[in-house]
């Protein structure tokens, strides 16, 4: 039987769950009204101003402080005709999250009074404190200047009262402090290197894009709950909480009818996304109960980035309305699937080609394959930086369980492509290449339409995935910035770009022909990065032991993982295409090191409160009460009578006695572990006590308080149990 406390209290926020009405007029009617976009731009600058800002968007021209000045004001009169009287300069600090310090846009007059301005001045640059954010000891605690600088290529928008502009965000000394400063120039260096490797099939080809559509899994859980779970509200996971005996194994759950108080949630959300621009599409119940998805339509990179960010915000305001709490853990509740955020990444240039989808002759196919290709030697070469680049202490908990793909980044290609590409390794006579499109599949049922067959199925224990016209990475957890993950790919697929290019201009300077010069490359990159494809089941003991064979990275513990930032090749590759310094590299690990630190430490912290605190009084008094009885069976019974009747209050009872002191000895040698660990001053060796020393014991202590959560009379259970928490009432 459920608690009923906690059922009544949950009942009680249902039925004060808003009703969410979408909107009468159309989505397209009102979609970025928010947003200082394109449309709105239209309207609110000149003509001349518009095509320079245009410029800086589409080609990185530089806009001048006068151009700047125009901008200021125009967005300044959008902004308040919205109802801003705020601006803030948003961006990505080393948290994770973003960052943000509101100003009015009050100044005085010269009279006395005061009027409303914002400058271009304000617009381009503004200077937070950078004392307190992550720096990894590029700044000094002392030293607090740090600087933000608009990016033109992502739109300001409007939230409540505030008037919200994209930034990146740099020290004192100019080493990026974000995430966005170097995803920009990931994203930019890919443009240049993809494009020269384009112009060996199409001259005409001046650009090429990075998209990004990522798929955002998330937990639902009623806010009332939450409030009584201090575990969730400190670290977003359950740190104890045994099974429900119904959870996800009857797969009922997946692709089901959306709850009804769900739904209103969702269509509140997709409302405040739509206006935000945010091109919210696809929404479904996940595999496990209480378990949902949200995915966009393709962005260019940067902008999907910055969205997705944005909607982790606004999806947390929102469910408050509902009476919800978002939980974006990557393994909020033990046992049933985490969450991800699976980033599908593609390359399109500006005549209209997507580089990872086939083409209709041998020559876009040729070009298709050699983006496949150059994808999989990046992948390949970069197998453990792509690791490390979605490592955290969060995503441990979810990589290799339950559906989600394993700490080894292997690429699936599907049937259609591996042949191809077995051919082409194996016979160097090819000159035409011939792609199998959709194929039609006919049901011996007249009423259903002729289906169509994509080239590749999928595998779901695939970390980085083929599917058809993408690349699906599918080990992002569901809290990171994905800036994370696509900085470091674009900056693999970039430096393999460059070393190809080079390899076939050297060969075509020799005189063979380009065609035949690319035939040869792609050859040798086929066979170069055999040892990372995989299309078998990643779960495997098998895959791990071949995985190791085969040279690719294995290793399943995050302070490790984070090593691959500073190997030899790694900083290498940084170099070679400057998207991060030396210097930069080396901070953005102290902080990596240090936050794994810090999570584990908060979840070690409040286990020890929890279980001294809650679990250990509570299995006490209910102790006491099998012991109450014991004594009145013994006032009544005699001795036999008693042994027969009480014989199993008497095995309860040591029960519970042997769970906690067996709880009060981890948590006391946890406490040393911690405090040792704390006084070791290098970040890396912390971090890696930390998950050698202290990790172990959240998973021991866990397993006492899970077999007392069974035993204690549910009804003195201080803490909402699995069954309470999955199901949305």
């Amino acid at each position: 039987m459920p608690n009923l406390r906690f059922k009544a209290v949950a009942e009680a926020a249902a039925r004060k769950a808003l009703e969410f009405d979408a909107p009468s007029k159309k989505a397209s009617e009102y979609f970025g009204k928010y947003v200082f976009d394109r449309n709105n731009m239209r309207k609110y600058l000149s003509k001349d101003t518009l095509k320079q800002v245009l410029a800086a968007i589409d080609r990185g021209e530089p806009l001048n402080s006068d151009v700047a000045g125009q901008v200021a004001s125009a967005m300044r009169v959008w902004a308040m005709e919205l109802g801003a009287t705020h601006y803030t300069h948003w961006f990505h600090p080393l948290t994770d999250g973003t960052a943000e310090k509101h100003e009015a846009f009050i100044d005085f007059d010269g009279h006395g009074g005061m009027i409303e301005n914002f400058s271009g001045k304000l617009l381009s640059q503004q200077e937070p404190d950078a004392s307190s954010f992550p720096s990894g000891g590029i700044r000094n605690t002392f030293e607090a200047r740090g600087y933000t600088a608009w990016d033109p290529s992502s739109p300001a928008f409007v939230v409540k009262d505030t008037l919200c502009i994209p930034t990146i965000f740099i020290s004192y000394t100019g080493e990026a402090l974000d995430y966005k400063t170097p995803l920009l120039k990931s994203i930019n260096v890919l443009d240049k290197a993809a494009t020269e490797v384009c112009r060996y099939f199409d001259r005409n080809v001046k650009h090429v894009t990075g998209y990004l559509g990522w798929e955002q899994e998330y937990f639902l859980i009623d806010e009332a709950l939450y409030f009584a779970r201090p575990d969730l509200i400190l670290t977003e996971r359950t740190l104890m909480g045994h099974d429900s005996a119904k959870n996800q194994q009857l797969e009922d759950h997946y692709f089901g009818a959306i709850p009804s108080r769900v739904a209103a949630f969702m269509r509140d959300l997709e409302n405040e996304c739509w206006l935000l621009s945010i091109p919210i599409k696809a929404r479904h119940n996940e595999v496990a109960p209480g378990q949902f998805e949200f995915a966009p339509i393709f962005e260019e990179c940067n902008l999907a980035v910055d969205h997705n960010l944005l909607l982790m915000s606004v999806m947390k305001k929102v469910a408050e309305r509902h009476h919800f709490k978002v939980l974006l853990h990557e393994k909020p509740f033990k046992g049933i699937n985490g969450s991800g955020k699976h980033c599908n990444w593609s390359l399109g240039t500006d005549t209209g080609v997507n580089l990872m989808s086939p083409g209709k002759n041998t020559k876009e196919n040729l070009q298709f394959i050699t983006f496949v290709v150059n994808t999989l030697m990046a992948v390949h070469k970069h197998n453990a930086l792509l690791k490390a680049g979605i490592s955290s202490a969060t995503n441990a908990h979810r990589l290799g369980g339950n559906e989600a793909p394993p700490a080894i980044i292997s690429v699936f290609m599907g049937t259609q492509i591996s042949a191809i590409l077995d051919e082409l390794e194996s016979n160097e006579e090819i000159r035409e290449i011939a792609m199998q499109d959709k194929t039609g599949t006919r049901l011996p049922l007249n009423h259903i339409p002729e289906l169509f067959v994509d080239n590749t199925d999928r595998n779901r224990t695939s970390p980085f995935a083929f599917t058809g016209n993408k690349f699906e990475f599918r080990a992002v957890g569901s809290s990171a910035n994905c800036a994370s993950a696509m900085l470091a790919l674009n900056t693999a697929m970039t430096g393999q770009l460059m070393d190809f290019k080079k390899e076939t201009d050297e060969l075509i300077a020799s005189g063979m022909k380009t065609a035949d010069a690319v035939f040869a490359v792609v050859r040798k990159c086929i066979r170069a990065s055999k040892a990372v494809c995989f299309d078998g089941n990643g779960y495997s003991e098998e895959w791990r032991i071949e995985a190791e064979r085969r040279g690719l990275n294995c290793e399943t513990r995050v302070p490790y993982i984070l090593d691959a930032y500073l190997s030899e090749s790694s900083e290498e590759l940084f170099a070679k295409t400057k998207v991060l310094t030396k210097v930069e590299l080396h901070a953005r690990n102290e902080v990596k090191w240090e936050q794994y630190t810090k999570k584990v430490q908060i979840e070690a912290r409040v286990l020890g409160d929890l279980a001294m605190n809650h679990i250990i009084p509570v299995a006490t008094r209910y102790q006491g009460v099998l012991l109450d009885s014991l004594y009145k069976i013994q006032a009544v019974y005699d001795r036999d009578e008693v042994k027969r009747i009480a014989g199993q209050n008497l095995s309860i009872i040591e029960s519970i006695a042997e769970h906690i002191d067996a709880i009060k000895l981890q948590v006391d040698e946890m406490v040393d572990a911690r405090k040792i660990s704390n006084k070791i001053e290098s970040e890396r060796e912390k971090a890696i006590a930390y998950c050698e020393n202290v990790v172990p014991f959240l998973e021991e202590i866990r397993y006492h308080i899970d077999k007392l959560e069974l035993i204690v009379d549910n009804e003195m259970w201080t803490l909402p149990k699995y069954r309470e928490l999955l199901f949305i009432r």
